[in-house]
């Protein structure tokens, strides 16, 4: 039985424009993997953003470890620290070298020395295979090994659980492969992971859980293996219907 990382309650955002990206929703997310599908707008990115407040709703609850992250004495900072981060765009400083951007949270949040910071920095560098780019600028690098640099960065911070947000959506092709294999990695040693992503053959073989959402809505929660193959609702079995799972086949 997998313990349960966040309980989300009646959760609404609406932005100010009047659009509302979430309508009430109410879910578990537990151990392991769990990716967010459903079709273009339907409100995937905003419900990860939530989770560390990059995006705050309109109304509801997040519990995380019997916590409610909306409180307003809730220290997010803190929170951020158990909670990373993986955006579709990288977010790497450019001004700072690849070592130099992991090394940056840990000393100014969680206080590291700076030869503490650059060993573990390494250490996730060698990870993700990318050692040899320690020294490198990001601009220097490919698109690939960008996102790469991203989840080294991530991970340099000893999260409980990593939000992804379409992590491979602004690459080419050829770099996707190269980011779904550190992710395959991780999620084979254990780590918790909440991705939003088109990727439809990486949540079919490695989700635990898989979270279809459509019009700012949870339509089905379940298995892999019960969502892609016997889906129970009718919105959930259009949206499978209207992607291919043959990417790499």
């Amino acid at each position: 039985m997998k313990n349960k990382i966040f309980e989300i309650k009646n959760v609404k955002k609406e932005f100010k424009n009047g659009t509302k990206a979430l309508n009430g929703v109410n879910l578990y997310i537990n151990e392991g993997v769990t990716t967010i599908i459903g079709p273009s707008g339907s409100g995937k990115s905003t419900l990860l953003r939530t989770l560390n407040l990059l995006e705050k709703p309109t109304d509801g609850e997040i519990i995380y470890k019997n916590n409610n992250i909306l409180d307003k004495d809730f220290n997010l900072i803190e929170h951020r620290k158990k909670v990373g981060m993986v955006f579709q765009n990288f977010n790497l400083f450019p001004h700072l070298t690849i070592t130099q951007n992991l090394n940056i949270a840990q000393i100014d949040v969680l206080g590291k020395s700076l030869d503490e910071a650059t060993a573990i920095s390494e250490s996730y560098l060698k990870k993700v295979g990318l050692f040899d780019k320690k020294d490198n600028y990001p601009n220097q690098l490919s698109g690939g090994q960008k996102q790469r640099v991203a989840i080294a960065r991530a991970l340099t911070m000893k999260p409980e659980v990593i939000l992804f947000d379409e992590p491979t959506s602004a690459l080419d092709p050829e770099m996707i492969k190269e980011v779904l294999i550190v992710m395959k990695d991780l999620a084979n040693q254990g780590m918790n992971m909440i991705i939003v992503t088109h990727e439809m053959e990486f949540a079919k073989k490695f989700s635990n859980e898989v979270v279809v959402i459509d019009e700012g809505e949870i339509v089905e929660v379940g298995s892999a293996l019960q969502i892609f193959s016997n889906p129970k609702e009718q919105r959930t079995k259009k949206f499978i219907d209207s992607i291919s799972l043959d990417f790499y086949n």
